[in-house]
């Protein structure tokens, strides 16, 4: 199975959307509240019908760019906020993406590539964010699939995977999961290490 651009459509045509809760997540909105610059830079890949982008956009964030394989979410989301940049929707692939963002979201993209990218996803998060940038969001804390998405996993596979790369600020139980998914999800906060961390890191193996 190749999770193209053409499996991702076919999955909005014919309304397949296992991850599409219907309205923001309220662990990513009560994090988002706390930020104080509506200036920051904003990335939220694999982004569907982005109902954090609408909350932000309307709280004032200004520089959100939402980015999915699919343009058919992406034409959803302009035809509902027609005064959304279009040049902010990016119809590309995640790894072809390009810039600088204080803030990447994570929200059901990471269980949405196969487990074999999970190295490239940690890598390209660490290039598309700034120094003091930060990843946020929700990981599914439990096996799910092995053939097709959502593909599952668990804290301490995540740990081993990110702890090369980032500073690990928070990876816990999320508390405000929405009822469906409470306990199956961890809140997720990280920085790029600094140079510092990398050498300790280095030194331990």
């Amino acid at each position: 199975m190749e999770l193209n651009e053409s499996y991702w459509t076919d999955r909005y045509y014919s309304n397949q959307l296992g991850w599409d809760i219907g309205y923001p997540s309220p662990a990513i909105t009560e994090f988002m509240d706390k930020v104080k610059d509506k200036n920051a830079k904003i990335l939220i890949p694999g982004c569907g019908n982005a109902y954090e982008a609408s909350y932000l956009w309307k709280k004032g964030f200004k520089n959100v760019y939402l980015l999915d394989f699919s343009a058919v979410p992406l034409n959803k989301f302009s035809e509902e906020n027609p005064d959304f940049p279009k040049s902010q929707l990016w119809n590309i692939n995640f790894f072809d993406a390009e810039g600088k963002f204080d803030y990447i979201i994570e929200q059901t993209f990471f269980c949405a590539l196969s487990p074999e990218l999970r190295e490239d996803y940690a890598e390209k998060m660490l290039e598309l964010l700034k120094p003091e940038g930060q990843l946020v969001g929700l990981l599914f804390n439990i096996p799910l699939f092995d053939g097709h998405p959502p593909f599952g996993g668990r804290r301490e596979e995540y740990e081993k995977l990110f702890a090369q790369y980032f500073e690990i600020i928070k990876m816990e139980t999320a508390y405000n999961s929405i009822p469906e998914r409470q306990g199956s999800e961890l809140f997720i906060k990280m920085k790029i290490k600094t140079p510092k961390q990398n050498l300790v890191s280095q030194n331990q193996y």
